[in-house]
């Protein structure tokens, strides 16, 4: 079966999930979080993706990226993919795949779901009951975006800076926003987004992109394709 396409849009936020292969672990001590992160770091400026948020877990990782054009994301994961294995291998005398397939990835509405998006990437650890709070974890860009560090790659979005006139305001505003626990219906909504390398949005949003890519950009609930009847009727009533 051919591959779906992805849905990547210039100048929109995309969640971006890659795991271990069989969920196995794809860091194994500080330096490995460290060299990924730097390689990051010099594929987005090399392709012009800029970063809003990360967390690095055992063994996957959740990114939220912008791209310029179509094909900026994809290059990133793709050459930051292929650094990073050759890493793993060399330093820990291996052979094989480290990543499970293709990276996942989800086009984020921003009105309706970029700070959810935000709170549930950095959030990670603790819902994993690994840390109380995100900033007790290392490898996260809460620290940027909720603390008091300087992450020279992480670029806050508009909508983050909109939280508040100055750098400390805004930091006040996101951590409350992070004392307040994503709904059942959102997390489920995100997770199968991106498990479906689908849009996250209302039937009006994934609308607008499906007629910007010439193709159906969301998910129907209970299966069917662009020949199917479900989706006729769906497209049409929006």
């Amino acid at each position: 079966m051919a591959r779906r396409p992805r849905v990547l849009v210039p100048n929109m936020p995309v969640h971006v999930v890659q795991r271990g292969n069989n969920r196995q672990a794809c860091f194994f001590r500080d330096k490995d979080y460290a060299v990924y992160l730097k390689k990051l770091k010099e594929c987005a400026e090399k392709f012009n993706v800029r970063v809003h948020c990360y967390v690095l877990m055992t063994n996957h990782v959740h990114l939220l990226l912008q791209a310029s054009d179509y094909e900026g994301i994809s290059h990133v994961m793709q050459s930051l993919g292929r650094y990073y294995v050759r890493y793993i291998n060399t330093t820990y005398n291996r052979t094989g795949t480290l990543w499970e397939g293709r990276f996942k990835s989800s086009l984020v509405n921003t009105d309706e779901y970029l700070l959810q998006v935000y709170q549930y990437i950095e959030l990670n650890p603790v819902r994993a009951n690994m840390v109380d709070h995100p900033k007790d974890y290392t490898w996260s860009s809460y620290h940027a975006n909720g603390g008091d560090k300087n992450i020279a790659m992480i670029e806050p979005h508009p909508l983050y800076l909109s939280l508040g006139v100055d750098s400390a305001s805004r930091k006040l505003a996101y951590n409350r926003l992070l004392d307040n626990s994503l709904s059942n219906e959102i997390l489920n909504k995100i997770r199968l987004s991106i498990n479906k390398s689908r849009v996250l949005g209302d039937d009006k949003f994934v609308k607008q992109i499906s007629a910007k890519l010439e193709r159906f950009a969301g998910y129907l609930e209970h299966g069917g394709d662009r020949r199917s009847e479900e989706f006729k009727e769906w497209f049409q009533r929006i």
